[in-house]
């Protein structure tokens, strides 16, 4: 028995086996707001662009055909010769030529993947009115891990599709089982003195990518 288990059952054993037949709902009532005012898709994904902003994430918009070619070049800046791509990541979205491709393997060490230079995801979805991204490790996102270690993150996000205008709207969208991960720029952390101190938690780097349906497609 973990110590996790151990300390939910003492939470089980302390709490009583429900409320009386005739007492009070225990139910907690949330009729807070959902979302602050009402947006179009496009504005939706233009709050969500400023906010990833304000967090030091770039920010870059591409269609279907763009996207190859944004990519290879992003990783090019950033002077990347290898790239973690999890396996359910879209094939036509990497360039045919490029850095090596790192597949995400269980037994890769954190040394191992601290060696690789960027890594390229898609997301489960994103909050406009927060500039949040959220990972649930799905097959085109990889482990957690993947998005922890290296330097250089690129998450691609489908527009308007993927994005939610506020945080209640998201959990009923998302898998609790699963490991989420919300992403609200690329890592930093402050001293006492509030010196910005970048990449301790993860990337240094968090390049976004609002991808559009193509022009003419559906």
């Amino acid at each position: 028995m973990s110590g996790k288990d151990r300390i939910l059952g003492r939470i089980r054993r302390a709490l009583p086996d429900g409320p009386p037949p005739d007492g009070p709902s225990t139910e907690i009532p949330r009729d807070y707001l959902h979302t602050h005012g009402v947006r179009t898709p496009a504005e939706r994904v233009d709050l969500l662009a400023a906010h990833l902003t304000e967090y030091r994430a770039v920010v870059h918009r591409a269609d279907g055909e763009e996207l190859p070619a944004l990519l290879s070049r992003l990783l090019a800046e950033r002077g990347a010769r290898s790239v973690i791509v999890p396996p359910g990541l879209p094939p036509q979205w990497l360039p045919a030529e490029g850095p090596t491709r790192v597949p995400d393997h269980e037994t890769s060490t954190p040394y191992e993947l601290d060696r690789v230079d960027s890594v390229v995801t898609g997301c489960a979805l994103a909050v406009a009115e927060t500039g949040t991204i959220v990972l649930d490790g799905g097959p085109d996102q990889g482990r957690r891990r993947i998005t922890l270690i290296p330097d250089h993150h690129i998450c691609v996000i489908r527009v308007p599709d993927q994005v939610v205008d506020s945080v209640p709207q998201a959990p009923p969208l998302l898998d609790p089982t699963r490991p989420l991960t919300w992403i609200s720029g690329p890592s930093a952390t402050s001293d006492i003195e509030l010196d910005r101190v970048e990449g301790v938690h993860g990337p240094r780097r968090l390049d976004v990518i609002l991808l559009a349906a193509a022009p003419g497609t559906q």
